[in-house]
């Protein structure tokens, strides 16, 4: 991790503390997640010749009221420093540095349809068992999934999804 990406994590961190914003972290990562995933969007937030009052401007316009306060700073606080490219990375530790802050890891879940509490309950449950660690599950709705999920946790991917078992289908065939 690079250290410009650390620091703004770390200062988001010190921020969503401060503030006392449990689930801004979780606003915040599903924010860039959502910016990762939409070439326009990303392309927007990161132009430089557009003003930065714009490019914030911007970011509060797609949020609205779906985050709240202190995402949306902390949001337009990057993106205003010219590190909307940066803010998946940014939002990747920061949402990592909370979950090591209560003794858990994160699974980045990447699955073709929103899960249900439940779900994501169970999903927690079924990894923790498996990799001996607590787990916090973050899910991102991924189409190209096609159907199941594909987990990551730090440095294993754990494929389970319908894309992968027909590629593997395809490949016995010939």
């Amino acid at each position: 991790m690079s250290d410009t990406i650390d620091a703004y994590a770390n200062a988001l961190l010190a921020v969503v503390r401060a503030e006392g914003a449990s689930g801004a972290d979780d606003e915040i990562y599903r924010f860039a997640q959502a910016l990762e995933g939409n070439d326009a969007l990303s392309a927007a937030l990161a132009d430089p010749y557009i003003p930065a009052e714009k490019r914030q401007q911007i970011v509060a316009d797609v949020l609205g009221d779906k985050a709240g306060n202190v995402a949306n700073a902390a949001i337009a606080l990057v993106v205003g420093a010219g590190r909307a490219v940066d803010l998946p990375a940014i939002a990747r530790a920061l949402v990592a540095k909370q979950a090591a802050a209560g003794g858990r890891e994160v699974a980045e879940v990447r699955s073709a349809v929103a899960l249900s509490d439940d779900q994501k309950t169970r999903l927690a449950a079924s990894l923790a068992k498996a990799t001996g660690k607590d787990i916090e599950v973050k899910v991102t709705v991924d189409p190209s999934v096609l159907g199941g999920v594909v987990t990551t946790i730090g440095d294993t991917v754990i494929d389970g999804s319908v894309r992968s078992r027909l590629a593997q289908v395809k490949s016995h065939l010939g």
